[in-house]
């Protein structure tokens, strides 16, 4: 579908109801902004007309102390601002709560994310599938999302569903997402973690429910296990990963190998690229 406007993409550009609200607190905080910038700006341009060297019209007032009515508009609009953007983003901290499951008469679809060394996994855990660098979820299903870090912490981002949360090591952090209608959208690594951090990427791909139950059948007929030595070869650092797909996972993958961390590496070449070497410090 054509956008509106040319400049209607990313967060601008919704493809869900959470993206959709955090694009309203984004516009509404800009006009809410707008009403103290722009008057500023535009006092500030009269100002300094009003009072050029040239204007005999102009008074300079130096025992002018104390003005009721400025400090009235001087202090007003200020604290009307603060209170209209904290009102925001109290309501909007509420309402768009990452944890708070999302109301739908279709049930969810549960996602494992594990952010790796410089790409993404995706386990679904029910449908005993997983893929790399590619997320396929059914439109207008709502879904949960666990997501891990299997390195350094990361940050996981959708720009047109919205939410963007962080992965840890060691802990799982929860997120609840909706794509409205079928479309592919880009995902991203929004926290810098290494050389390969600008490749960092995957596609949202958002299908209808027989899509969705097609892709399934394919990704199972195409073979590949996810097992525990899959994972911990798949866990190696690597950039710019081709989109991949696994036909089974062991059970419990995420919580045995995924939520304990960094593994450790057999070799020792293996290992030393993990290694962060730095260079002594020159004394004085």
């Amino acid at each position: 579908m054509k956008l509106a406007w040319p400049w209607q993409s990313g967060v601008l550009d919704p493809h869900g109801p959470i993206g959709a609200a955090e694009r309203t607190i984004l516009l509404d905080s800009t006009a809410i902004m707008l009403a103290v910038i722009v008057p500023v700006i535009i006092l500030t341009l009269v100002f300094a007309w009003w009072f050029r060297s040239g204007n005999p019209k102009a008074t300079r007032l130096p025992d002018w102390s104390y003005s009721g009515p400025i400090e009235v508009i001087v202090w007003s609009i200020p604290t009307l601002t603060i209170g209209f953007l904290g009102g925001i983003a109290w309501l909007g901290s509420h309402d768009l709560d990452p944890r708070a499951a999302l109301s739908s008469d279709v049930p969810p679809v549960q996602v494992q994310v594990v952010a790796m060394d410089w790409k993404w996994l995706f386990i679904y855990p029910d449908l005993h599938v997983a893929s790399v660098n590619r997320l396929v979820v059914p439109a207008g299903a709502p879904i949960s999302f666990e997501l891990t870090s299997a390195s350094v912490m990361n940050s996981f981002f959708a720009p047109q569903l919205g939410s963007m949360i962080y992965a840890m090591p060691g802990m799982a952090t929860r997120l609840n997402l909706l794509v409205d209608r079928p479309g592919t959208t880009p995902g991203l690594s929004a926290q810098f973690s290494g050389d390969g951090f600008s490749d960092m990427r995957f596609d949202v791909v958002a299908v209808d429910r027989q899509g969705f139950e097609d892709w399934l059948r394919t990704t199972r007929s195409a073979g590949g296990k996810l097992d525990d030595q899959s994972y911990r070869q798949l866990v190696r650092p690597s950039a710019a990963v081709a989109p991949m797909s696994f036909g089974d996972v062991t059970p419990g993958l995420f919580e045995r190998l995924a939520m304990t961390g960094p593994p450790a590496f057999e070799t020792a070449e293996a290992a030393a690229s993990q290694r962060v070497c730095f260079a002594p410090r020159a004394r004085n």
